[in-house]
């Protein structure tokens, strides 16, 4: 009798499958591909930048931020070209202790100015970690009204390792926004450290946002910060927490009058707003437009940002010094054979970092 074949089959057997469609036209597929490596010229670039086109701007931004030697080259020609089409905007920084709200006022904000026709560009500073050198970037999820709105732009940029957690081309981004029709930019701090001090050397009204009841009314007369304001801004002035606001703000005024007349012939101002319920924000524009009127009359407004121009080339030598001393190999070689001496105790930190500047 012959033997009944076995057809059964495991669940795990592999059917034959289909083959693969051939490619149908080879040169399309070269084209395509070609076509994703070449990026845009500068040519290109400062076109689409002056014309308007976000995707153009936020591409200059990321070479901008580069740090590959090619990126940097080519964003330097970029920015040399926009040069001509910036400078027309107000610059505004907008600092804060976290907490203190300022993602939801500057999306009040923002909203209310693209509303009167203004163009609004933020530059928002996430701070960076000192371990994973990662930010979050988060400020498009917390805007995320206004970053519905076609005549706003918003850039997080992470902080980096430079002073006081201000993204190191901050100022370069701002001339590409001016050139691309933005005529208010916004730049946020990350309210930590000397950021304040670098975005008040970039702006031209600086405002502090604070809370009432946070116990440091009579603590801001001891603080820099209070100086450099422009304008105090005390958020969340709503619900039950209105009285307290007042009451912060007569505090803050009586502060103010301790310090001496700033050379702008601008008096600060204290103002109440409540971002959340969307109130008083045009009286912050307001109060804005009345500095403009008084530091451009007295010519402060161009003597400002001369001064600024200054700071800034003086800044940017300092850190292209600091890089090309740490990139030399030479010097590389050198600090670790200092380091090792200065653990041993052969000799000290002052010697060391006097024998590496003299080499």
């Amino acid at each position: 009798m012959a033997k009944k074949e076995n057809t059964y089959k495991s669940a795990l057997h592999e059917q034959d499958g289909i083959e693969p469609p051939k490619i149908l036209n080879v040169n399309s597929a070269k084209f395509i591909k070609a076509k994703r490596k070449k990026q845009p010229s500068v040519d290109d670039l400062v076109s689409g930048i002056t014309s308007g086109n976000i995707t153009d701007l936020s591409r200059a931004i990321t070479l901008v931020e580069s740090t590959n030697s090619t990126h940097t080259s080519k964003a330097h020609d970029i920015i040399t070209a926009c040069l001509p089409h910036a400078n027309k905007s107000v610059r505004i920084g907008i600092t804060g202790v976290p907490g203190v709200g300022k993602s939801t006022f500057i999306e009040a904000f923002g909203i209310y100015l693209t509303g009167i026709g203004k163009k609004v560009a933020v530059l928002a500073v996430d701070p960076s970690s000192t371990l994973s050198k990662g930010s979050i970037l988060g400020d498009k999820t917390r805007m995320e009204d206004l970053v519905k709105d076609k005549n706003a732009f918003i850039r997080p940029s992470p902080s980096g390792d430079s002073l006081g957690g201000v993204a190191r081309k901050t100022r370069e981004t701002i001339i590409l926004c001016e050139a691309a029709g933005f005529d208010t930019i916004i730049i946020e701090t990350v309210g930590v450290g000397q950021s304040e001090t670098a975005v008040h050397s970039m702006v031209d009204f600086f405002l502090l946002l604070k809370l009432a009841g946070a116990g440091d009314e009579l603590q801001g007369i001891k603080r820099g910060i209070i100086e450099m304001a422009d304008a105090i801004v005390i958020n969340k002035a709503d619900g039950d927490n209105l009285k307290a606001a007042k009451a912060a703000k007569i505090e803050f005024k009586r502060a103010l009058h301790l310090y001496p007349e700033k050379d702008s012939g601008w008096s600060p101002k204290v103002s109440l707003c409540s971002a959340l319920k969307q109130q008083g924000i045009s009286d912050i524009w307001e109060l804005i437009q009345d500095y403009l009127k008084i530091t451009t009359s007295k010519n402060y407004f161009e003597l400002n940002r001369n001064d600024q121009n200054k700071f800034w080339l003086l800044q940017t030598i300092e850190e292209r010094l600091k890089s090309n001393f740490y990139s030399s190999e030479k010097i590389k070689h050198e600090l670790e054979s200092q380091i090792k001496l200065v653990e041993a105790g052969k000799t000290t930190p002052f010697a060391a970092a006097e024998y590496l500047l003299n080499i």
